[in-house]
């Protein structure tokens, strides 16, 4: 079979392709093999067996490489590209190097079906990355992320361009012009993709640099789509012109709009349909799922009725409305598969093509290539440092911006494994420019890693605490709601505080949903966005309906503030933590990982996923923080008016053993007594014998001021108990936890005092501290509910 291959000259040379038919895919086995001793046919000639193989092995030798290059910082993608380089034309089936040894399963013929399979799995990437899209987030940019965008495509864009005049000759083909224009624009754009998935490895998509990224990135993407598409109508225009056809480039626009428009008026409806044929809180329908992915499977062929380069026909999922009920159901269906399976495949056989004995550092090409691609990046690396700058972003932030949108990845990877595919360019280009997206892809995260730290906010923080605030002062906390039972326990434990005009209370109730079929993060403040819709909005709806009725429970003497953090749940705490600083925080409200049934028998869940943010939030809060631990039994309390008539005195108990976390609890409890319809317990826990000298004495005198107005206050019940170590702190406890409806302690986190001595071997959760971890403990069978205190951690410059 023949092929023709263009030079970087422009000049078509003629190749020899063979082929094999018919094609081998099933081997009747090893065992058959083994028995009857075959020597005409080989066990890897049979397609099946030889990808199968291939899978092992590309699996096996990506996951060793991640081993040694996660430790440097370095992403998958590059253990993959490693991979493929080992296994493909550089090493094991170069034929001077290992002979045809090394090509034993990775043929030239057994790569190309390999790379048809992950090819298939690279289309559906770009097809679920367009159903993540929010293009209504480009409207909602700023125009600093607007001004960004634009610039860091277009400046690079024209440097390269005046480069690429600079550098050519008067002789240059027609299609060696086309080749530098593709390239020009490939090298210029922005991926919008690459830089999400960046983000996603860095832990940083919700945080201010990470949100400004996706809109810049989100706003330079489409800007490329257009420039590509913009690029490939004129090279046509201009085939066409040297053929006496000048009508060609005219029509493939018009068509290319026609395209636009079937898939905004035609299919966009189509989904929404869909959407509404859904019932709210209903799985989709398996024949509408099936139906979108006939139509991706199709539009291939569908762009090419209306000559749409290629790689543009995933972008048909712009018509799939993002979130639910839908657009999750499609990625939550197959990105596991597309991520995990065809992704890393695709990566491997792109990098198994390249043949990097045949770099060229002579060739004129290449060499004109290079300086085009360098002026390029220097120019957008000027750019998007320099733009953030002067809009008063922080130097590390733009910095860090700057490596961000510069960084290359695997559509990168993937357009020039078409153009080489198609014979665009040469394989010493090929190499080449393969080489110089894996540094891109190598570098940036490695340096942002460095650079930006988002928890570096709150170096310094001035002191927000509880014992900070005066009695008669505004008290500002921050409540976090996972799910609708929380709703109920963090309101009771807010009517417990008996707020008055005198002491007020602000709270912001921070609503927290899970991210999924989208791929940029959203915060909604409801009482700026009154009309927002979200993709959970009766859950919103009815979290912001119960805080209203409380604020209206307690007019004049609480404020209410609720918002909507949708993002992974592994990030939700730069969610939080930029909350609880804007708006001057002093208490962090965290409900509790484990909840109970109603009657207190068993437990009903136990999400780690909240468990390891509380941890983190322990860890990295600017103010105080504490963790509501729901009762066994529901209190059935919904304002402080019903709770006042129902209950004659709510019972609040507070452990002491000292200790900064105690001293919060304990001024915390304070504030909640000063209504006469709450009683306050205090029990103070002390080591027997002359064992309480081991104390540091500051911090002896610091807990007997704090429990001075206590022991004197004839409305404040003090229990002193010595008690020898932690058996016997239980023993006690058991005896009183029941008495109360909340128990407030301090966490005391790595702190093991003569009273809790022996406790440490039996602790499940670290994040409640020894004493919480005990009354939290499935041996205390109680009604009461539990809170657990920390003191804000003050981070040292």
């Amino acid at each position: 079979m023949a092929q023709f291959n263009t030079t970087d000259s422009g000049i078509m040379v003629k190749q020899s392709i063979c082929l094999k038919f018919p094609p081998k895919i099933n081997s009747p086995g090893l065992f058959e093999f083994m028995v009857n001793n075959a020597r005409n046919d080989q066990i890897l000639d049979y397609i099946g067996t030889t990808f199968h193989l291939q899978m092992t092995v590309i699996f096996a030798l990506t996951q060793s490489f991640h081993f040694i290059f996660r430790l440097l910082g370095m992403p998958m993608l590059i253990s993959q590209i490693a991979t493929g380089i080992i296994l493909g034309q550089t090493i094991l089936g170069n034929e001077m190097l290992l002979g045809d040894h090394g090509k034993i399963a990775f043929s030239k013929d057994s790569i190309q079906v390999l790379g048809t399979i992950s090819a298939f799995g690279y289309m559906f990437f770009l097809f679920l990355t367009t159903v993540k899209m929010d293009l209504n987030l480009i409207k909602k940019a700023g125009k600093k992320a607007l001004c960004i965008g634009l610039l860091c495509v277009l400046a690079p864009l024209l440097s390269g361009i005046l480069t690429s005049i600079t550098l050519s000759s008067k002789g240059e083909s027609l299609n060696v012009k086309n080749k530098n224009m593709f390239l020009t624009i490939l090298y210029s754009i922005s991926s919008f993709p690459v830089v999400h998935c960046l983000l996603v490895d860095l832990k940083i998509l919700n945080s201010e640099l990470g949100r400004l990224s996706l809109s810049v990135a989100l706003i330079g993407d489409n800007l490329s789509v257009i420039l590509m598409n913009i690029g490939y109508l004129i090279s046509i225009s201009f085939e066409s012109s040297a053929g006496n056809n000048k009508m060609v480039g005219l029509i493939d626009f018009g068509l290319i709009m026609c395209f636009v428009l079937i898939v905004i008026f035609v299919f966009r409806p189509a989904m929404q349909w869909m959407v509404r044929q859904t019932p709210e809180g209903a799985p989709v329908r398996s024949i509408f799922l099936y139906a979108i992915i006939v139509l991706f499977l199709l539009s291939p062929k569908l762009g090419s009725w209306f000559h749409l380069f290629i790689l543009f026909t995933p972008l048909i999922g712009l018509a799939v409305p993002d979130g639910p009920p839908l657009g999750s159901a499609l990625v939550e269906k197959f990105e596991f598969v597309v991520n995990g399976l065809f992704l890393p495949l695709f990566v491997t056989a792109c990098a198994m093509r390249v043949d990097l004995t045949k770099l060229n550092f002579s060739n004129p090409s290449l060499k004109n290539q290079a300086l085009i691609n360098f002026v390029i990046t220097m120019v957008k690396f000027g750019v998007t440092l320099g733009l953030p700058f002067f809009c008063d972003v922080p130097k590390r932030d733009s910095l860090a911006l700057a490596f961000i949108m510069n960084t290359k990845g695997i559509v990168e990877l993937g357009a020039l494994s078409f153009l080489n595919d198609n014979q665009f360019i040469s394989d010493d280009l090929f190499a080449f420019l393969f080489l110089i997206v894996a540094i891109m892809a190598a570098i940036p995260p490695i340096l942002v890693k460095f650079i930006y730290d988002p928890s570096r906010k709150y170096v310094g923080y001035q002191e927000r605490n509880i014992m900070r605030c005066k009695f008669n002062e505004e008290l500002r906390l921050l409540a976090c709601i996972h799910i609708p039972s929380n709703v109920t326990n963090i309101i009771n434990l807010l009517n417990s505080s008996c707020p008055t005009s005198d002491s007020p209370l602000t709270v912001d109730v921070l609503h927290l949903v899970k991210l999924t079929g989208r791929a940029t993060p959203l915060f909604i403040s409801h009482k700026k966005h009154r009309n927002t819709t979200i993709f959970n909005k009766s859950y919103s709806e009815n979290v912001v309906l119960a805080f209203n009725q409380f604020e209206r429970d307690n007019w004049e003497a609480v404020e209410v503030n609720v918002f909507t953090a949708i993002s992974p749940p592994t990030l939700m705490q730069e969610d939080i933590c930029n909350l609880a600083m804007d708006k001057h925080t002093s208490f962090i409200i965290l409900p509790f990982h484990r909840r109970w049934s109603i009657d207190g028998s068993r437990i009903e869940s136990d999400d780690q996923a909240v468990r390891s943010l509380n941890c983190n939030i322990m860890k990295t809060a600017p103010c105080s923080v504490g963790i509501l631990v729901e009762g066994r039994r529901h209190l059935r309390r919904t304002n402080s008016k019903d709770s006042a008539g129902s209950l004659s005195v709510y019972s609040i108990a507070v452990i002491f053993l000292g200790g900064k976390d105690d001293r919060e609890a304990l001024t915390l409890a304070k504030r909640f007594s000063q209504d006469a319809r709450v009683s306050l317990t205090v029990i103070h826990l002390k080591a027997q014998g002359n064992l309480a000298s081991v104390l540091a004495s500051v911090d002896t005198m610091l807990n007997e001021a704090v429990l001075e107005d206590v022991k004197d206050n004839e409305y404040v019940s003090y229990i002193e108990k010595e008690v020898r170590d932690g058996p016997e702190t239980s023993l006690f406890l058991r005896s009183m936890v029941n008495e109360h409806h909340l128990i407030i302690v301090g966490r005391q986190c790595d702190v093991e005092n003569p009273q809790t001595e022996g406790l440490k071997e039996w602790s499940e959760f670290q994040e409640l501290g020894l004493t919480g971890d005990l009354l939290a403990s499935t041996d205390f069978t109680g009604a009461y509910s539990l809170l657990v205190v920390q003191q804000q951690q003050q981070k040292i410059r």
